[in-house]
């Protein structure tokens, strides 16, 4: 683990090296690998593979990059952002849970390279790979009828419940004196959450927003 990583005792948490960077390089690229590949399976062509990629590491993009204008930003981590979640469910939403929920996994890792905070292997997992990777699973509804927004809230709440796990496993240390930790948890990761979550179902609700997405989605999975 010391080959990969460094303890920083004045703050707690570990600290990648350049070999740690260079793993995490990796696997990234082996996600968005598998994300063409599974797109062979259930694409016709490697026109749409290629397609399917290419909307992927835009979504990717597009979330990293709305994940930087920031409404509000917590103490101990977690912000108010510009819409950053709706575009991974968006892959899950337009491909289905599988390419959902590989893409979220891949901007996870994307997210732990461009802001990395260890405390621990789990909380690693919960707060990065997983949480992200929930946000995919909004392609359980994508044929549902209402499915866009069924599927973001439900994607949100995954990502949510790992987010209160790791807060209650690891960072129940932070809760007020005489709170319950776990109460704690859940209202700090509301508190970035439920806002972002409610003004990206507002623009969902638009006509011309879902027309827009519709229209997206139809020209996605065209060959």
């Amino acid at each position: 683990m010391s080959f990969f990583l460094t303890y920083a005792a004045d703050s707690e948490e570990y600290l990648l090296k350049p070999a740690g960077y260079g793993l995490l390089i990796i696997l990234l690229a082996a996600l968005l690998f598998v994300i063409y590949k599974l797109g062979k399976v259930s694409l016709k062509t490697q026109k749409m593979q290629t397609k399917q990629l290419v909307y992927c590491s835009a979504a990717m993009a597009l979330a990293v990059v709305t994940s930087y204008i920031k409404v509000a930003s917590l103490p101990f981590g977690g912000s108010i952002t510009l819409f950053s979640m709706m575009f991974i469910c968006l892959i899950g939403y337009i491909y289905g849970a599988k390419t959902g929920l590989i893409t979220g996994m891949a901007y996870g890792i994307l997210q732990f390279l461009i802001e990395p905070y260890i405390f621990a292997p789990l909380q690693v997992l919960l707060d990065y790979p997983m949480a992200f990777a929930g946000l995919g699973l909004a392609g359980l509804f994508s044929s549902k009828k209402h499915g866009l927004i069924t599927g973001y809230l439900f994607g949100i709440f995954s990502r949510y419940i790992c987010h209160v796990l790791s807060g209650y496993i690891f960072f129940a240390a932070y809760a007020p004196e005489g709170m319950n930790p776990f109460l704690y948890t859940l209202g700090y990761n509301a508190t970035y959450i439920v806002p972002e979550a409610i003004a990206t179902v507002v623009i969902l609700s638009l006509p011309p927003v879902a027309k827009a997405i519709a229209q997206v989605k139809k020209q996605a999975i065209s060959s």
